[in-house]
C-alpha cells in the first residue's frame, strides 16, 4: 500500500507539473492494466511495475479532473473598486471572534453572495465567497477574557445564517516578494474571491436558512462543545482545550502559538493524528475493560473516531489519523499483522484519491514522513532493542523460559533475577520481583519515548526548516515533557465533556486533571521556548542540503532492518543531516562588487534590504501595521523574514529604524530575534511603547545600540555612510513624528542612494539646504505623500531612479499624483511596491540598475 500510494503521489506531481491531454492519461491507464492483467499470474514482478504504472496514470488523470471540476467564481472581482455595496449573502464558515484593535473585536465569517446592489441601485445576482471581517466594541472598557469568551460564543454567526450588509470588497493580495506566502490561492483553495470588513452594526441578520443541513448540525454541536469547554474551565486553559480537544484555535494568541513552535510542540497545539490515536486507545481500551466483545468495540472506536473528527472541523489531518486508526484496527480484526506502514498508504492513497492536492500541503506531508518515520525506523529499531528485553519480563517465575529467548535476553533476565534476590532481604520475595520487573518496564518504556522523540525531531528537520524555517533544539525534551501529559489531558478532558452534560458534579475530578495537565503543558512551553536556544531560525535549505537529508532519512529507514552496524549507520545519518540543517549557514543570494538596495513589499509601511559590495547587510525599517491597532501579521515574521531565508540570509550585520511609527517597525523584535545583527542604529528616541519594546528586545538579545545624528560619517563594509538628519539638539516630542525620520546617504564609487523614511517638507527642505545631497536612488519620503518629495530636495539629489514603498489600494490615495509628477518632471524614472513588487537596484559604482521583481 505504501508503494500504491507512493506511485499514485508521483502521478499528482507529474500532472501538476507537465499538463497532458486528459485522453492521453485515460489511455495509457487502460493499457497499463491490461498488460498488468495479462502478467499478474505468470509473471509478478512485471505485473506488479504494470499495476504501479496504472495508479501513477491514475494519479496524474485524478488530479486534472479534479482541477477541471473546480472553478473559483470570480464574478465578484468587477465590484472591487472601491465602491460599497449592499449584500446578501450566507454563511459558509462559522464566525472566528478574535481581538481587534483598541476595545475592539473582530470577527472573522466566510459568506457566499446572493445578490449585490451597486452604488447605482443595480441588484445582481453575484455567488462568491467573500471572508468577512466584522469588527464591533467591547463594552465600556472591559477587555477580560471572560468578557472576550461571552462576546464570542453570543454574538458569532454560524453556519447557513443569511445576512445584509453593506461594505467595499477588495480583492485578496500577497504581497510580492519572492519567497512569500501565496495568500490569493489559499482563499481561493477554500472559495475565497474577495475581502470586505464592516461594522457590526451594518449587519442584519435575515430570516431563513441556506446551506447543508448536516454542515449546520456538525456546526452547532461544534459550537456547543466549545461553549461546554468554556463553562467548565477557566479562560487560558478553555482557549488551549479549545485548540487541542476540538480543534477550534480563535482564542490563542501569537505569543503563545510562538512558545509551541519554538519548542517543537506545535503539533500539540493543534488536533493532530496523535489526537486521534490517544482518543482511539483510550475508547477501545475502555471498552474491552468493560467487556464489550472485539467486534462491536472495534467498530464502536471506529465510529466515535469518525465522529470526534467530524465535530472537530479541523478537516484533512484529523480524517487522515482516523482513517489510518480504522485500517489498523480492521486489520486486527482479520487476524492480520497491524503494520503502521501500510496503514498509513493505505490512508494517504484514499485521501489522495479524494484530494489529490493535499499532497502539496505541509500538514500531509509532515504527517506521513511523521508516521513513516516511526513505521520504518522506530518500531524496527525498538523490535529488536527493548521490545525483546521487555519479554525478559514475562513468566517470572518459570525456570525454563529464559531457554526460550536470545541469549542476550535472558543474560538481561538472570541479571535482572539476581538483582531482586538481592532486594527480596529487604522487602520479601513477592515484592522485590514487582519492583524490579516494574522499574525495569518503566525504564525500558521512557527509553522509547525518548528514542522516538529524538528520530522524529531528527526526520522532522528538513520539514521543519523548509516550511517553518526553525531548527527545534530543544524539541526533544520539551516532547519528553508535554507527549506524556497530552496523554493524560485528552482523555480527562473528553471525559469531563461527557460527565459535565449528564453529571456535573462527578465532571469536577476529570476536570481538575485536565487542568492540571494544561497548566503543566503550557508552563513547560512557556519556560523551554524562552530558551535563547529555542529561537534558532534557519534559511532555506539548498537543493544540495535537501538532497543530502533526503537520502540520510531513506537509508535510515532501509538500514533500520538490517544488521546493528547499519542500523547505527542509518540513525547516524539522520543525527547528521539535522545538524548540518541547523548549524551549516548556507551562502546568500547576493551580487559581489555592487551596491543593492531592495524596497521589499510591506504594504503601506516601510522596508528596505541593503547588501554592501563586500556582503554587508543592513536592513532599514521592517514593515507594520498603520496605527496602534491589532493586526493579524506579524510583518517582521510573516513577511520581511520569509524574502530574507528565501535568499538564504540567516544573518543581519546591522538594522536602522528611521523612526519610531508601527509601520516601520512593528516588525522589529521578530527581526532582532530572528537575524541576530550586531548593532541597531537609531537617531530620536521619542516616548513610545512600540519602540521601548524594540530596544528592550535589542538589550536582551545582546545587540548594540548605535545612536546616530547629523554629521555622523563612517565606513560600512565597503561603503560610506553620512548622517544628514537628526541633529543631535533636536527638540524630542511627547511622540514619534514623521520628521523624526533618520536621513542616510549611502555612497559606493560615484553612485549613492538617499533613505528618508517619512522625513517631510520641513526635514527635505533643511537636508537639501544645509547639505545639497546628490543621489542615484532616491528612497521617497512618506510613501509619496503631498507633505514630502519638495522641489528643493529632488532639485538637490537629481535621481535617476526613485523608488516608492506603498500599500495596493490603500485608503490615503497614494502615491499622489502632483508627488509623481514632479519626480517624473525632474526626470527620474518611478518604480512603486504596489504595482512592482519587491524592487532591486544595483548601483555599480557609475551606474544604476533596477529589477523589478527580481527573483534571486
Amino acid at each position: 500500500m505504501l508503494w500504491a500510494a507512493i506511485s499514485y503521489s508521483a502521478g499528482i506531481v507529474m500532472a501538476r507539473y507537465c499538463w497532458r491531454p486528459d485522453s492521453l492519461w485515460i489511455i495509457a491507464a487502460f493499457v497499463f492494466l491490461i498488460a498488468a492483467i495479462y502478467y499478474c499470474f505468470d509473471r509478478p514482478g512485471p505485473g506488479w511495475l504494470l499495476a504501479f504504472g496504472c495508479l501513477f496514470l491514475a494519479g496524474a488523470f485524478q488530479l486534472q479532473a479534479r482541477n477541471a471540476a473546480y472553478v473559483l467564481d470570480t464574478s465578484i472581482l468587477p465590484f472591487t473598486n472601491g465602491q460599497e455595496l449592499q449584500i446578501i449573502a450566507h454563511v459558509t464558515r462559522d464566525g472566528r471572534i478574535q481581538p481587534g484593535g483598541v476595545n475592539e473585536v473582530r470577527q472573522t465569517v466566510d459568506v457566499e453572495t446572493e445578490q449585490i446592489e451597486d452604488e447605482s441601485g443595480r441588484v445582481l445576482p453575484v455567488h462568491s465567497g467573500i471572508r468577512l471581517n466584522i469588527y464591533s466594541a467591547r463594552s465600556s472598557g472591559d477587555a477580560s477574557e471572560a468578557s472576550m469568551d461571552r462576546v464570542s460564543l453570543a454574538q458569532a454567526f454560524h453556519y447557513g445564517d443569511r445576512v445584509q450588509f453593506s461594505a467595499k470588497p477588495k480583492r485578496p493580495r500577497n504581497f510580492r516578494n519572492p519567497g512569500a506566502f501565496d495568500y490569493e490561492s489559499y482563499l481561493a483553495d477554500r472559495g475565497i474571491a474577495a475581502l470586505a470588513s464592516t461594522k457590526s452594526e451594518d449587519v442584519k441578520k435575515l430570516a431563513g436558512f441556506s446551506g447543508s443541513r448536516i454542515a449546520a448540525w456538525r456546526g452547532r454541536m461544534h459550537g456547543a462543545v466549545i461553549a461546554k469547554v468554556h463553562q467548565l474551565w477557566r479562560p487560558h486553559e478553555a482557549a488551549l482545550i479549545d485548540a487541542m480537544v476540538i480543534g477550534e484555535d480563535a482564542f490563542i494568541d501569537r505569543d503563545t502559538r510562538t512558545d509551541f513552535q519554538r519548542s517543537g510542540t506545535y503539533h500539540v497545539l493543534v488536533v493532530s493524528g496523535m489526537n486521534v490515536s490517544i482518543f482511539a486507545f483510550v475508547v477501545f481500551w475502555t471498552l474491552r475493560r468493560l467487556r464489550v466483545p472485539d467486534l462491536p468495540a472495534t467498530l464502536l472506536t471506529i465510529f466515535l473516531c469518525a465522529g470526534y473528527a467530524f465535530i472537530t472541523e479541523v478537516g484533512a489531518p484529523v480524517w487522515r489519523a482516523t482513517l489510518m486508526s480504522a485500517v489498523y484496527l480492521c486489520t486486527r480484526l482479520l487476524h492480520r499483522e497491524r503494520a503502521m506502514i501500510n496503514a498509513l498508504g493505505a490512508a494517504a492513497l484514499g485521501l489522495l484519491v479524494y484530494d489529490p492536492l493535499q499532497l502539496f500541503t505541509a500538514s500531509f506531508q509532515m504527517t506521513f514522513v511523521c508516521v513513516l518515520i516511526v513505521a520504518a525506523i522506530g518500531i524496527p529499531v525498538l523490535q529488536r532493542t527493548t521490545q525483546l528485553h521487555k519479554q525478559a519480563l514475562f513468566a517470572w517465575e518459570s525456570v525454563n523460559y529464559a531457554a526460550l529467548l536470545p541469549p542476550r535476553v535472558a543474560q538481561f533476565r538472570v541479571e535482572l533475577q539476581l538483582i531482586a534476590s538481592r532486594l527480596s532481604r529487604f522487602i520479601g520475595e513477592r515484592w522485590s520481583g514487582r519492583v524490579v520487573r516494574s522499574v525495569t518496564r518503566i525504564s525500558l518504556t521512557v527509553f522509547e519515548l525518548i528514542f522516538i522523540s529524538a528520530v522524529m525531531q531528527m526526520g522532522l528537520a528538513l520539514p521543519m526548516a523548509y516550511y517553518f524555517h526553525r531548527a527545534t533544539t530543544i524539541g526533544l525534551p520539551a516532547n519528553i515533557i508535554v507527549v506524556p501529559l497530552t496523554q493524560l489531558m485528552m482523555p480527562a478532558a473528553v471525559s469531563s465533556l461527557a460527565l459535565g452534560w449528564v453529571f456535573p458534579w462527578l465532571a469536577k475530578i476529570p476536570v481538575a486533571l485536565t487542568a492540571f495537565a494544561i497548566d503543566a503543558i503550557n508552563g513547560s512551553v512557556r519556560d523551554l521556548g524562552a530558551l535563547r536556544l529555542a529561537e534558532l531560525r534557519v534559511a532555506m535549505p539548498s537543493a544540495g542540503m535537501m538532497v543530502f537529508c533526503a537520502t540520510a532519512l531513506i537509508f535510515s529507514m532501509w538500514a533500520a532492518r538490517r544488521r546493528a552496524l547499519f542500523a547505527s549507520a542509518g540513525l547516524f545519518a539522520i543525527l547528521l543531516a539535522s545538524l548540518a540543517l541547523a548549524l551549516v549557514v548556507p551562502s546568500p543570494h547576493v551580487r559581489r562588487g555592487v551596491l543593492e538596495l531592495t524596497s521589499i513589499d510591506v504594504g503601506e509601511g516601510d522596508s528596505e534590504l541593503m547588501v554592501t559590495p563586500t556582503g554587508g547587510t543592513l536592513l532599514v525599517d521592517s514593515g507594520g501595521p498603520i496605527g496602534p491597532g491589532a493586526s493579524q501579521l506579524d510583518f517582521g515574521e510573516d513577511v520581511v523574514s520569509p524574502y530574507l531565508w528565501n535568499r538564504d540570509i540567516s544573518h543581519l550585520d546591522a538594522v536602522a529604524i528611521t523612526h519610531g511609527h508601527s509601520d516601520h517597525i512593528g516588525g522589529m523584535i521578530s527581526v532582532l530575534r530572528n537575524f541576530r545583527p550586531k548593532e541597531l542604529w537609531v537617531g530620536v528616541i521619542p516616548p513610545s511603547q512600540g519602540l521601548d519594546n524594540v530596544l528592550k528586545t535589542a538589550e536582551a538579545l545582546g545587540v548594540r545600540i548605535v545612536r546616530h545624528w547629523e554629521g555622523d560619517e563612517f565606513e560600512f563594509a565597503g561603503t560610506r555612510v553620512s548622517i544628514l538628519f537628526p541633529p543631535r539638539d533636536l527638540p524630542v516630542g511627547e511622540k514619534p513624528t514623521n520628521n523624526d525620520s533618520m536621513v542616510m546617504r549611502v555612497s559606493y564609487g560615484e553612485s549613492s542612494v538617499l533613505l528618508e523614511g517619512d522625513a517631510e517638507k520641513r526635514v527635505e527642505r533643511y537636508v537639501a539646504a544645509m547639505h545639497h545631497p546628490s543621489a542615484s536612488l532616491l528612497k521617497v519620503g512618506h510613501h509619496g505623500s503631498a507633505n514630502a518629495t519638495t522641489e528643493e530636495l529632488v532639485d538637490s539629489a537629481k535621481p535617476q531612479y526613485a523608488v516608492i514603498s506603498v500599500g495596493y489600494g490603500n485608503s490615503f490615495g497614494l502615491p499622489r499624483r502632483e508627488t509623481l509628477s514632479r519626480l517624473e518632471e525632474a526626470g527620474a524614472r518611478v518604480y512603486r511596491t504596489d504595482l512592482h513588487g519587491a524592487v532591486t537596484f544595483y548601483l555599480d559604482g557609475h551606474t544604476v540598475t533596477p529589477s523589478p521583481g527580481a527573483v534571486h
